[in-house]
C-alpha cells in the first residue's frame, strides 16, 4: 500500500538507462518509492540486449567519428567528453561492486583491447596525427600508434596475415579499452533493485497514454498485457526511458518542451562467425571510418564479444530501414509520430540528408555474399561459410526543430524536460548505454534541482561517483580510473 507521504516515481522501460536512474535515486533517497513498467516480459529485451547494442564501453579510443577533422584541425573535445562520461559510468559501477550490489563484475564487463584501422595514405595521416593529439591528454596518453606490420600483425592477426608489408596501413591500440554487455549488466541491477522493499517491477505492462493533474501529479494509463486488465497510476515523477518507444510518449505528454521532435529509424545486422578456429585468433575490437552518410551506429568494427560467457566475433554493423520504432514495435510506429508540429522539421531533416538516404539503401540491398566482402575489408580471408547474419537492434535518430537551420537530424542522445521536472525522457541512439550515468545524472540535475543542491545528495554522489564533482582534474581523475579497473576486474587484492 502506498504511503501519501512519500515521493512517487515511475520509470518507463526496464533497460540501462531506467536502472541506472533507480538505483541513484534509492541511493540518495531511500525512501522514494519507484515503480518500473515494462512492455515486454523480461528486462534488458530491446536497445540494452547484448545483441542489440555494440558492446564496445565507448571511450573514444577507437572511434574514429568522435574526433572530426575540419578544415584541416582534427577535433578530439568529443572524445574528451565521451571518455570522461563513460569513465563516470565505471566509477558507479565499482561502487555498486564494492557495495556487493554487484557480484560478478566479469558476468559484464571485460577487457578487450580497442585498436583503431585504416588504410592509405590520407587516412594514415590523419590517424597518425589523431594519435599525436590524444597522447598528449592524460585520458589517452597509454595510446600506441604502429605502421609497421609485424606490430600490426601481433595486435590483429586476423586483419593483417595476408596483407603485404609494403601496403600502407595503421592503427592505434589502448590496452584498457573495455567490452560491455549492457543485457547482463541490467539484468544485474534489476536482480539488486527486486531486492529493496521499496521498489515494484512490473513486466509485461504498456503505457499507453499519461495526462498532468492539477496538482501537478501525472495520471498514466498502463494496460496489463497479460490479463488485458487496464491500471491508472498517479505519481509525482517520470522518466521515460523506453528506446525508441520513448519518442511517442513524450508525445503524448503534450509538453510544451516537446514539440517538433521527430524520429528517423535505423535498424542494423550483423555477420556472426561461427567458426571457433576464427574466434579465437582475434581478440580485439577493431574500429575503422565510417562511409560517407552513415549513422554512428554504422561505424565498421570486426568485434570481439563476451555474450553470457561465450567469445563471440561479429562484424558490422549494416544499416537497415523499419518504420518500427522499436525491434518489438510497430510498423506504423513512424508514420503514426508524424503530426503537425514535426513534419516541417522531418521533411527539412530528409532533405538535408539525402547521403543517409543513399547509404541506407545500399546497405538494404546488400546481399549476405556483398556483406561478406566488405568484411575482407578488415578481414581478408573471411569465408561466406563462416558467418551467419543475426538481426541487431532498433535505434531512432531524434530529428529537432532548430530555430535558424530546421529540421535538423541529431545522431547523439538527448534530455527532454518539462519545465517543473516532473517528467524527463531520453531520446536518440549514440553512445547510449556507455554514459548511462552521466545522461541519468543530468535527469537529477534537471529534475531533481532542489535536492541535487543539498549537502546530503553532494556527499553522496562524491561516494558513489568521485569524479563527478572533479572531472576536469586529470590527475585525480587517472588515479580513480585505476581504482576503478581493478574493482571491476577484480583482482587478487579485492578478492581477499
Amino acid at each position: 500500500m502506498r504511503q501519501k507521504d512519500k515521493k512517487h516515481i515511475t520509470l518507463i522501460g526496464a533497460g540501462i538507462m531506467s536502472a541506472t536512474l533507480g538505483i541513484l535515486l534509492n541511493e540518495l533517497n531511500p525512501e522514494f518509492e519507484i515503480e518500473f513498467f515494462e512492455r515486454m516480459d523480461q528486462v534488458a529485451a530491446e536497445s540494452s540486449d547484448a545483441w542489440n547494442n555494440a558492446g564496445t564501453g565507448h571511450s573514444a579510443f577507437c572511434e574514429l567519428n568522435y574526433t572530426p577533422e575540419i578544415n584541416g584541425q582534427i577535433d578530439i573535445s568529443k572524445a574528451v567528453k565521451i571518455a570522461t562520461q563513460f569513465e563516470m559510468s565505471k566509477s558507479f559501477w565499482a561502487y555498486l561492486v564494492s557495495k556487493r550490489f554487484i557480484e560478478n563484475p566479469e558476468s559484464f564487463i571485460n577487457n578487450i583491447p580497442h585498436i583503431s584501422f585504416v588504410w592509405g595514405e590520407e587516412n594514415v595521416d590523419f590517424l597518425r596525427r589523431r594519435a599525436h593529439l590524444m597522447q598528449a591528454h592524460p585520458l589517452f596518453s597509454e595510446m600506441r600508434f604502429s605502421n609497421h606490420h609485424d606490430v600490426l600483425l601481433e595486435w590483429m592477426p586476423l586483419v593483417m596475415q595476408s596483407r603485404k608489408p609494403d601496403e600502407v596501413f595503421a592503427a592505434t591500440k589502448m590496452d584498457i579499452g573495455t567490452d560491455v554487455n549492457f543485457g547482463n549488466l541490467t539484468r544485474v541491477l534489476f536482480n539488486y533493485l527486486e531486492s529493496l522493499p521499496n521498489v515494484t517491477l512490473h513486466l509485461n505492462h504498456e503505457l499507453r497514454d499519461l495526462e498532468k493533474l492539477e496538482n501537478g501529479q501525472w495520471r498514466l494509463k498502463v494496460k496489463d498485457e497479460l490479463n488485458g486488465v487496464k491500471k491508472y497510476i498517479d505519481t509525482d515523477f517520470v522518466f521515460l526511458g523506453a528506446g525508441g518507444g520513448s519518442l511517442p510518449l513524450l508525445d503524448k505528454s503534450d509538453i510544451e518542451e516537446a514539440k517538433g521532435y521527430g524520429g528517423f529509424p535505423v535498424s542494423g545486422e550483423w555477420l556472426v562467425c561461427n567458426n571457433p578456429e576464427v574466434i579465437e585468433q582475434h581478440a580485439a575490437k577493431v574500429y575503422g571510418k565510417a562511409s560517407v552518410g552513415a549513422p554512428p551506429m554504422s561505424v565498421p568494427h570486426l568485434d570481439t564479444r563476451m555474450i553470457d560467457g561465450k567469445k563471440e566475433l561479429l562484424f558490422g554493423p549494416f544499416a537497415g530501414f523499419s518504420t518500427k520504432f522499436l525491434k518489438h514495435g510497430s510498423y506504423f510506429d513512424l508514420p503514426m509520430s508524424i503530426e503537425f508540429d514535426n513534419v516541417i522539421p522531418m521533411l527539412q531533416a530528409g532533405w538535408d540528408n539525402i547521403e543517409l538516404t543513399k547509404y541506407l539503401i545500399l546497405q538494404v540491398s546488400m546481399s549476405h555474399e556483398e556483406k561478406v566482402e566488405a568484411l575482407k575489408e578488415y578481414y581478408p580471408e573471411a569465408k561466406l561459410e563462416d558467418w551467419d547474419i543475426k538481426i541487431a537492434g532498433q535505434r531512432v535518430q531524434v530529428i529537432k526543430d532548430d530555430p535558424e537551420k530546421g529540421g535538423v537530424l541529431e545522431f547523439g542522445t538527448e534530455l527532454v524536460c518539462s519545465a517543473d521536472g516532473s517528467l524527463a525522457a531520453l531520446l536518440g541512439a549514440s553512445p547510449g548505454a556507455s554514459t548511462s550515468v552521466k545522461a541519468m545524472l543530468d535527469v537529477l540535475k534537471k529534475c531533481f534541482t532542489n535536492e541535487m543542491n543539498t549537502d546530503a545528495w553532494k556527499q553522496k554522489l562524491a561516494t558513489m561517483i568521485p569524479i563527478y564533482s572533479n572531472s576536469t582534474d586529470y590527475n585525480k581523475f587517472i588515479f580513480q580510473r585505476r581504482l576503478n579497473n581493478n574493482l571491476l576486474h577484480l583482482d587478487d587484492e579485492l578478492k581477499s
